[in-house]
């Protein structure tokens, strides 16, 4: 039972997840391209970053490997040298994704909290470079997956598939870059967005009670436009944080109990519960790329106003050409 229901949950779940999350998330790349949600340019080079991340999971770990795979096991994607690829790049997009929100986080605690560095740090600039050196930093210290995967099987002398190298597992290289990576992808980023909102929340609380003994009355933060200006930014931030934290949270617990490879090995027996749990994990992990567009257009008043105007432009456009071709 527990076999048929968690195969046929996949079956129907990502197909769904891609057909939401993909046009979701260019409609948030195309928004925010525009420069009309009166956000920083700072920011919106961290949320336009996750949104292309987001897209590139979508991508690559839903359509290709979960899908176009899946359904197709001996399409050119089957191709072990094909396989490899796409293997690596859902380790590759995952990260970017994950780093992407870290690096976001940080950018609005020092925003908040180091008024010093703030002028600084939180420009375009430092943006844009953070990001690339977050891109490039990923795509090379993932290269060693590469190495990972053997094919699984030979069929006149072309290779087909992929299945995990015992050689790369049982290495005491491979078991330090998984151990890495697992801390890398799981670990370092919950502890870094926990800490960062932990001072950020701080922070907030003295500023407010200094703020509100200055003012003198407590009902004045009502009207205190520096008040409202920092809740919009800590509701929009802590929505993001925890919504990555509690999709994450299950992959995190699996993966880390029971280590990469093992996970992995035990799909080959579809009623394993590490294989139901791992899997669980996977489709919450991946869920994540897809509640961004739902959150900025909940907390960001500019964002809805943009994102009513581009679903309204194919009516608009329709109706015009009615009423030219009735002319």
């Amino acid at each position: 039972m527990g076999q048929v229901t968690i195969l046929l949950i996949k079956e129907i779940y990502y197909p769904i997840l891609a057909a939401i999350s993909v046009p979701a998330n260019l409609l948030t790349i195309v928004i925010l391209s525009r420069g009309n949600c009166s956000l920083s340019k700072c920011i919106s080079i961290y949320i336009t970053a996750m949104a292309t991340a987001d897209l590139l999971v979508m991508m690559i770990n839903v359509i290709l490997y979960y899908i176009f795979s899946y359904h197709f096991p001996f399409s050119f994607l089957s191709h072990t040298p094909v396989c490899q690829f796409i293997l690596y790049m859902t380790v590759v997009t995952l990260d970017l994704s994950v780093w992407f929100t870290v690096s976001f986080t940080f950018d609005r605690f020092v925003a908040i909290c180091c008024q010093k560095l703030k002028t600084r740090y939180c420009t375009e600039r430092t943006a844009a470079a953070v990001i690339t050196t977050f891109s490039v930093l990923i795509f090379f210290q993932n290269i060693p997956f590469f190495f990972a995967f053997e094919p699984q099987q030979i069929i006149n002398k072309v290779q087909w598939g992929c299945l995990q190298s015992a050689a790369y597992f049982s290495s005491p290289l491979g078991a330090a870059h998984l151990w890495f990576h697992l801390a890398w992808i799981v670990w370092v980023p919950f502890t870094s967005i926990f800490l960062f909102n932990s001072l950020t929340i701080r922070h907030i609380v003295v500023a407010s009670k200094a703020r509100r003994g200055l003012r003198g009355h407590k009902s004045d933060n009502q009207c205190d436009p520096e008040i409202q200006k920092r809740r919009k930014s800590i509701i929009l931030l802590f929505t993001i944080s925890a919504s990555f934290i509690l999709l994450w949270l299950t992959a995190a617990l699996t993966v880390s109990i029971t280590g990469l490879a093992n996970i992995n090995d035990s799909q080959r027996d579809h009623k394993n519960a590490r294989y139901i749990a791992s899997e669980t994990g996977a489709m919450l992990k991946l869920l994540n790329s897809c509640p961004n567009t739902c959150i900025y257009a909940v907390t960001q008043r500019k964002f809805r106003k943009e994102l009513k105007k581009i679903l309204q432009s194919p009516r608009i456009l329709i109706l015009r050409f009615a009423k030219k071709w009735k002319k």
